[in-house]
């Protein structure tokens, strides 16, 4: 006994599959960047709420909610990344992550390394973009050649 095809005339939905965009690698370097630079950003978060770094008067446990939230933002921003708003955001936040620095100076390190990854990732992706565009107008049979 064989199961009926689902996907035949017998009034089931018959979709096609659904097709995944394309991501480009400025998109695909930074979501990368951005979700690693998330976990060491918790971290840190940590190391300000261990180390009581805050300045007086404001609670330890301030460092573990801004730690969660700046990965947390990390996160949706290289959810985002298709759009060229969210390139700014990066930037912004990896700012944010060197300003961490008044408070813990290890975190000035962290911030020189991921912001070097997301320059690069930002700056050499998007011309790795333009010439993989390039290519593939050259080699389209329908521009005319």
């Amino acid at each position: 006994m064989s199961e009926p095809d689902i996907g035949a005339a017998g009034g089931e939905d018959a979709r096609p599959p659904r097709v995944r965009r394309a991501r480009g690698a400025r998109e695909s370097l930074g979501s990368v960047v951005l979700g690693f630079e998330s976990i060491v950003v918790f971290l840190g978060g940590l190391v300000v709420y261990g180390l009581n770094a805050l300045p007086e008067g404001i609670a330890s446990w301030w460092g573990i909610v801004a730690g969660t939230a700046l990965a947390v933002l990390m996160i949706l921003t290289a959810g985002l990344l298709r759009h060229s708003w969210a390139i700014a955001v990066g930037w912004g936040l990896q700012v944010v992550v060197l300003l961490g620095g008044i408070l813990v100076p290890a975190l000035v390190i962290v911030a020189l390394v991921f912001g070097a990854l997301w320059a690069y990732g930002t700056i050499k992706g998007a011309s790795l973009d333009a010439r993989n565009a390039r290519i593939a107008a050259s080699t389209d049979p329908s521009n005319g050649e």
